[in-house]
């Protein structure tokens, strides 16, 4: 769906990056003049286990349409159990949202390592795809109640 049919909407995407892996992979993308939404604004952290489930939601309550977590997966240099860390807190967000009332399926986490451009742009794609079919965010949405 283009927003031309969206009535003109347009889904803003927030992406928490890590700067030595994901962030190396998002800037290569750039680097090879590949397009992603250009309403996405990215936050770099050193590690994904670093993310706070309340940031997600933060992000939600500021109008973000979306939010996107760059995991290291396994190739983060910091900790040995950072997938299952980040797990734990994606986990965490989305049942903070669920109460919140956001729809979880804003909430989005993939391992995007440093040579993963061409994987970025399309999970991006996809996900501004997904979030367009949902409209714009708004708190009572999975409940059908708006506040």
């Amino acid at each position: 769906m283009t927003p031309e049919k969206s009535g003109g909407y347009k889904p803003r995407i927030l992406v928490f990056s890590t700067n030595l892996i994901s962030d190396v992979g998002i800037d290569y993308a750039g680097l090879l003049h590949m397009h992603y939404p250009a309403t996405t604004a990215i936050i770099r952290l050193p590690c994904s286990s670093m993310i706070r489930p309340e940031w997600i939601i933060e992000a939600l309550d500021a109008g973000f349409d979306g939010v996107f977590v760059a995991a290291d997966g396994t190739d983060c240099p910091y900790l040995q159990d950072c997938t299952d860390r980040t797990a734990k807190r994606i986990d965490k967000a989305l049942q903070m949202a669920r109460e919140a009332g956001y729809n979880p399926a804003r909430i989005k986490m993939a391992a995007i390592c440093s040579v993963c451009a061409e994987p970025f742009v399309k999970l991006m794609d996809g996900f501004y795809e997904s979030l367009l079919k949902l409209g714009p965010v708004r708190r009572g949405e999975a409940s059908g109640n708006t506040e």
